[in-house]
């Protein structure tokens, strides 16, 4: 039998005009207690053009990549505490 399971990724966007930034969160819900977050920002050049799409795309990919780290260092602490060995995982 196969086992499947779903996961799902939110992402929050935060716009900041006054300081030209744009924040981003993206937080992982898992079937078990597994809850893990990753933040990205991106800031406009005040000679840049004013789209908020591209900041909201850059700090959405900033923060699925550290997702993704966490998701990575999380696996590895779990490695170690069922082999009681280092482990070191690699994106």
């Amino acid at each position: 039998m196969i086992a499947s399971r779903q996961w799902s990724v939110e992402i929050f966007i935060d716009e900041h005009e006054d300081e030209r930034t744009t924040h981003a969160e993206a937080r992982l819900h898992t079937n078990d207690e597994t809850h893990l977050v990753g933040r990205g920002t991106a800031r406009r050049n005040p000679k840049d053009s004013d789209i908020a799409e591209i900041g909201d795309e850059l700090a959405a990919a900033r923060a699925l990549s550290a997702l993704a780290h966490e998701l990575l260092h999380a696996a590895a602490s779990d490695i170690e505490q069922l082999t009681h060995e280092h482990t070191r995982l690699h994106s």
